[in-house]
């Protein structure tokens, strides 16, 4: 069990555990807008639901997982957790909930699968939680371009070495960055990951910022302590 401040997330039975990705998007995620409804793809434990849930009072935050296990499991999150009325999870892949669309949504949000390298491990389960071919990029912006409202904000972390790839998707469907944060773990190592936001408003002035992790092992720079400190237990 991993527990956070206002919440706990069991995650035996996800195939991918909770990790620096998921935390990080879940608390950069932009709520500028004041989202009435958000979508979680790929929901796995459901720490973004979850996280989200504490962020902001919207109503409902629906999820979206593929896999039994990991569906079965965020419902239990869901269920355990202070915001049990305002969280529900679908058991669907992303073709089947796009099929017939019922809402929009003012916030979607996924840590999306992004090993693209032609190997997989022997396990099904992780191969479909980590693999970009479970879910590849151009399908989930055309599911972002179909669902966000018109105010909507379309929210990922994806591996930097994707970023430009991912960007020139996202323009071909007119969402368009309004965010971008460069995450490395030391001031010296390479950038591995890019926070990425995007929205329908065209602007030549969007943010773009770089985000360390650590100065040293466990020693956390302000910036991390500050965007992380409502959820981490020792920040």
């Amino acid at each position: 069990m991993f527990q956070f401040k206002q919440f706990s997330v069991q995650q035996d039975r996800c195939a991918m555990k909770i990790g620096t990705d998921s935390v990080l998007l879940g608390a950069w995620a932009p709520i500028d807008n004041n989202p009435f409804s958000i979508l979680d793809i790929g929901a796995g434990t459901g720490i973004l639901s979850l996280m989200l849930a504490q962020r902001t009072s919207v109503e409902q935050i629906d999820a979206l997982e593929i896999d039994e296990d990991a569906y079965e499991q965020c419902v239990d999150n869901f269920e355990n957790s202070p915001w049990g009325d305002r969280l529900f999870c679908f058991h669907a892949g992303l073709d089947e909930f796009v099929e017939e669309p019922e809402d929009e949504y003012d916030l979607i949000i996924s840590n999306p699968p992004f090993f693209s390298e032609d190997y997989f491990s022997g396990n099904e389960q992780r191969n479909q939680a980590r693999f970009q071919d479970a879910l590849p990029f151009e399908d989930l912006i055309e599911a972002a371009d179909l669902l966000l409202s018109e105010n909507g904000i379309f929210a990922v972390i994806i591996p930097y070495k994707e970023e430009k790839k991912f960007l020139d998707l996202a323009t071909e469907s007119e969402l368009h960055p309004m965010k971008i944060t460069r995450v490395k773990g030391t001031a010296t190592s390479e950038t591995k990951r890019s926070l990425l936001a995007f929205s329908r408003n065209k602007t030549d002035n969007f943010q773009v910022d770089e985000l360390v992790i650590e100065i040293s092992r466990h020693d956390y720079t302000p910036e991390y302590i500050a965007l992380t400190k409502d959820f981490y237990l020792k920040m």
